[in-house]
């Protein structure tokens, strides 16, 4: 059984098309709304998705919140994989075929849809994006020995290698924290070259340098905090 979770503040535009998109093998589709003021949503319930409310901003407390909702699903409905898709249509979640494939077939426990430069619209990630997913992949290759090349959004995970990790971030260091979890508890990882494109509306972090410069620093923090723990 696979379940989505998708983080999404001010969606309204983009959600209902990033819904209509996710494949039919998905059991249940769960939008967080990250104290959207905008019709993000009624748009996501109108498009079929279970939608839940997280007022405290910041990507990981969503995220916390659509995995505490399947914690409290019973057993029978709790799912196999689990999948983290932006609501910004930036991704092409058509694509999470690919991204769930080598966990079916090749019982891998983790893969990243890693946003390749073959692949991205001219303009859909920032230079700060570029230079920070450089920064921190190479850090991690330093320390880890990792081959990581993105830190992408579109990520999928088995469900009980996801509760393992104990996720704890709040903010902008949610993938880079499941990443370095990942790699100390040596599990199995692939990275798969996804598609990325323009995204609707303005982004909420790399559109401003408060919070482009808020996630960098988020990020070098849990990079360095693991490197010397």
């Amino acid at each position: 059984m696979v379940k989505v979770i998708i983080p999404a503040y001010n969606e309204e535009a983009s959600i209902p098309l990033v819904i209509a998109d996710i494949p039919k093998v998905v059991e249940e589709i769960i939008v967080v709304s990250n104290n959207s003021t905008d019709n993000t949503e009624i748009n996501a319930l109108n498009a079929g998705a279970t939608v839940l409310v997280e007022n405290k901003k910041g990507y990981g407390y969503a995220c916390l919140k659509g995995m505490e909702y399947i914690a409290s699903l019973d057993e029978t409905q709790k799912p196999d994989i689990i999948v983290f898709l932006d609501g910004d249509y930036s991704d092409y979640p058509e694509e999470l075929t690919k991204i769930i494939t080598p966990i079916i077939e090749d019982d891998i426990d983790f893969v990243i849809g890693a946003r390749d430069k073959n692949l991205r619209e001219e303009g859909s990630m920032t230079g700060p994006q570029i230079f920070g997913n450089w920064l921190a992949t190479s850090l991690m290759k330093l320390f880890f020995g990792s081959t990581f090349t993105d830190l992408g959004p579109f990520r999928a995970i088995k469900y009980d290698k996801l509760l393992a990790l104990e996720m704890e971030d709040k903010t902008y260091g949610w993938t880079v924290e499941m990443q370095l979890k990942a790699l100390k508890r040596k599990y199995s990882y692939k990275e798969i070259p996804v598609n990325y494109r323009n995204r609707i509306g303005v982004s909420k972090v790399s559109g401003t340098v408060k919070g482009a410069i808020f996630a960098g620093v988020k990020i070098l923090s849990w990079i360095f905090k693991y490197s010397f723990k």
